[in-house]
């Protein structure tokens, strides 16, 4: 489609309840405005184009398996209504431009998909890695021009550097390989992407959650074929709505404490004989306690305590959801983040006592909600943001109030989205 057939495709009813399907009745009029104007600042930037696509690709929450990808356990994930959309069509030429509002436009060569080291920690890593990540799994990539829009915060625990990676793929996978390129593989590809070119140590399940959407069971026992479950529950029915806020830490500075965590479950492991702590269970670590905390430590042997547990409560989750039971769902998420907090230990780095986002954040958060909800650190942890189930009546309360004591803006309320990367028009 061309500028024109795409702006009038925007308007037809025939999109607008695609819009209602993906995003809610209550956000269609919001993302019509979005989509038209992600094709009018594509035209303005690049030019009128026959072949003009628009992508959307999810943030994600993880709602239990706090820090349980990367030892092979199990994960409850879901895909949220924030996301990143994108305008794209291929330019014939052998190069990739992206303009991304708020970064500016870079651009990639096919020519040179080989990492380059001074390019860590920047979006053109993650561009360069996906392209490489597809090539080497067969499947073809061309030069494409894309205008993308986020609404994924950064640094919200929402995952949008996967959001990014996955929507990179999807319009490869559409652009180039008739959509051939399965959820599952855009996943692998934004994950080797962002490990061995962004140069950042993740699991998989950022980039499955934000791929795959829905809420959705992950097992990881074999980390390149995770097991996929999807939690058989209408998301809507449920009478809690998802609260994230934002604390106000920086993850700044924070690679030595997010690496320490799979490090130092990996000692315990390698205490048993073990790579990951998969098949070690509760008992084992009791009956080793003592020789586990001189060998390895003592918040060694506590993460590895969190591990067994927490992997056992993701599965549980899942079980309570597709029984309706809500009590005991939400007696779960509790425990997890009582875990992360007391075992995993990633609410706060200990360096600096005086400063403790998170910790304030759940505690305001507790006493709001008192016995309509439940509160957790939200992703990887030591800052960031956390997450609160909360009784949809009082959700605006909610929000209201978090933002009035942690600054405004800060709290923002979320539907799960039960589609993953789709190709809009």
């Amino acid at each position: 489609m061309n500028r024109s057939e795409l702006e009038s495709a925007v308007k037809t009813e025939a999109f607008r309840r695609k819009l209602e399907d993906v995003y809610g009745p209550a956000g269609a009029e919001e993302q019509t405005a979005r989509y038209q104007d992600v094709v009018k600042r594509f035209s303005e930037r690049f030019g009128n184009r026959e072949d003009m696509g628009l992508f959307s690709a999810p943030g994600r929450t993880e709602i239990g398996g706090n820090h349980t990808d990367h030892q092979r356990g199990k994960v409850l994930a879901a895909a949220v209504d924030a996301d990143m959309i994108a305008a794209a069509a291929p330019n014939g030429s052998d190069r990739v431009r992206i303009y991304s509002r708020g970064y500016g436009e870079f651009i990639v060569s096919l020519r040179e998909t080989e990492r380059k080291a001074e390019e860590t920690g920047r979006t053109e890593a993650l561009v360069r890695g996906v392209l490489k990540g597809a090539a080497d799994r067969g499947y073809r990539a061309g030069g494409f021009d894309a205008y993308v829009s986020g609404d994924v915060p950064g640094g919200s625990g929402l995952s949008s550097s996967a959001a990014f990676e996955i929507l990179t793929g999807l319009m490869v996978s559409q652009l180039f390989n008739r959509g051939e390129i399965s959820p599952a593989e855009l996943a692998k590809i934004g994950q080797f992407a962002e490990n061995v070119y962004f140069g950042k140590p993740c699991g998989l399940m950022d980039q499955l959650a934000c791929a795959v959407g829905g809420l959705c069971g992950f097992d990881f026992f074999d980390p390149e074929e995770p097991e996929i479950h999807r939690v058989q529950t209408d998301p809507g029915e449920m009478p809690y709505a998802v609260a994230i806020t934002a604390t106000g830490g920086s993850h700044a500075d924070l690679t030595e404490d997010f690496a320490a965590v799979p490090r130092e479950m990996k000692q315990v492991a390698d205490f048993f004989g073990e790579p990951v702590l998969r098949d070690i269970v509760m008992g084992d670590l009791l009956n080793e306690a003592r020789e586990i905390r001189e060998k390895c430590g003592d918040r060694a042997f506590l993460r590895a305590m969190h591990f067994v547990g927490e992997t056992a409560r993701a599965e549980e989750e899942v079980q309570a959801l597709e029984a309706g039971d809500y009590p005991r769902f939400l007696d779960l998420v509790r425990e997890s983040g009582d875990s992360s907090w007391k075992y995993l230990q990633n609410v706060s780095t200990g360096r600096d006592p005086a400063d403790q986002p998170v910790a304030v954040a759940l505690a305001v958060s507790d006493q709001i909600l008192g016995s309509q909800g439940v509160s957790r650190v939200h992703g990887g942890g030591f800052a960031g943001t956390i997450q609160a189930f909360v009784r949809r009546e009082m959700a605006d309360k909610y929000r209201e109030t978090m933002d009035q004591i942690l600054g405004p803006g800060s709290c923002r309320i979320f539907r799960i989205r039960k589609y993953g990367c789709l190709r809009m028009l």
